[in-house]
């Protein structure tokens, strides 16, 4: 079998290692437009869930990436300036973005995966590749070359957000809703090594319009969210690499494969960043993927087709967490203004619909006595009001 991945991220080098490992004579050619040592954002986040499938489908990648990684168990929502711990019933795992991809390269380049970096393909077709895969993120050009083909839907939401880095290991993944003058705010950070932490700045169209931030330089609105959130940053500058302001957008591609032609990742369906799990979801996809070619090898149509059926249902189950989470995202004045600190994290922890009351009293208790304690819920109830 010869497979042509475009993209050298997470998903694309997880495929390939995945397809080497078990089809050692299979000719997989990995397509990186960027340089090796170019990455793009700051640190990765893989929850517990995700890489216990990582475990299972490479334990020795699983082995090099938890080793690179910085672990917490604990999460901190502060609204109305008043911080809230959210013990988590598993430990989620942070890497830097470009130690994850070193780490993947590696794997991939000893098992004899041909990795070519500042490769960009303009002819898809032209590939001598028996299955071409789009791992090539939210502005797939595989994906876009043959827009209609694949069905693509897209529009945008209206919240505006930027990634930023910082040098600064915070203790524990935050979130951070505040209001400042006439802006609605809010900060996303978790820290990924030892002396760096991600900080995604994010506010609400209104406040984009009020604050006339479309007409400020990049140097200004950076400035606006170090000082919205000069306690967090305790004097630390935000760190920009290619941090442009922009809405995130949603991407969904109806049709999974087109031909030999098959996307994973973003480049099939956008994940938003409030829910954490994009490169699991990728990465995921990878598996799913793989696992199909490699039972059908000689069968390309059969495996994409497999592929399409039994990651869908998963997938999509993911998805909808993730447009559950942009949609209270994108309301995020009204909770703001009409909630108060213990009922704001209780609705923020119920948004997506897949944790109801009992889910919550299973996995975290001690935030359940704060919500009875504060009245949310009533001691014997146990299903979602």
């Amino acid at each position: 079998m010869k497979a042509a991945i475009i993209g050298g991220g997470p998903s694309g080098l997880f495929l390939a290692i995945l397809l080497k490992q078990r089809q050692p004579a299979a000719e997989v050619t990995v397509y990186e437009q960027n340089r090796a040592d170019a990455t793009f954002g700051f640190g990765v986040v893989m929850a517990d869930k995700g890489l216990d499938r990582l475990r299972d489908a490479s334990p020795e990648v699983f082995d090099a990436l938890t080793g690179a990684m910085r672990f917490s168990d604990r999460q901190v929502i502060v609204s109305n300036e008043t911080p809230i711990t959210v013990q988590r019933p598993g430990s989620g795992g942070a890497i830097p973005r470009i130690e994850l991809l070193r780490i993947l390269g590696v794997h991939a380049r000893r098992l004899g995966v041909d990795v070519r970096y500042e490769q960009r393909i303009e002819d898809f077709l032209a590939l001598d590749a028996d299955v071409v895969v789009g791992a090539d993120g939210i502005n797939s050009r595989l994906r876009d070359n043959d827009e209609v083909a694949f069905d693509v839907q897209r529009h945008s939401l209206t919240n505006h957000f930027a990634w930023y880095g910082v040098e600064k290991a915070f203790p524990h993944p935050s979130l951070v809703f505040r209001k400042h003058g006439a802006g609605y705010f809010v900060a996303h950070y978790y820290p990924y090594s030892a002396s760096m932490s991600t900080f995604v700045a994010e506010c609400d169209h209104r406040s984009w319009q009020d604050l006339a931030m479309e007409q400020m330089s990049a140097d200004e609105r950076q400035h606006l969210f170090e000082q919205v959130f000069a306690p967090e940053l305790d004097g630390q500058a935000l760190v920009s690499n290619h941090s442009n302001w922009r809405q995130f957008p949603v991407i969904r591609a109806r049709n999974w494969h087109v031909g030999n032609r098959v996307l994973i990742g973003d480049a099939l369906s956008s994940a938003h960043f409030s829910i954490g799990s994009g490169t699991r979801i990728a990465m995921e996809d990878a598996i799913a993927l793989a696992d199909a070619l490699n039972a059908s090898p000689d069968n390309i149509p059969q495996a994409l087709d497999d592929y399409r059926r039994r990651r869908q249902p998963q997938k999509q189950k993911l998805i909808g967490a993730s447009e559950a989470s942009f949609n209270w995202y994108e309301r995020i004045r009204d909770w703001m203004d009409q909630y108060g600190p213990h009922e704001f994290v209780f609705r923020f922890m119920t948004r997506t619909g897949r944790v109801d009351v009992g889910r919550l009293r299973e996995q975290y208790p001690a935030l359940v006595r704060d919500f009875e304690a504060a009245g949310l819920i009533p001691a014997e109830c146990e299903g979602q009001p």
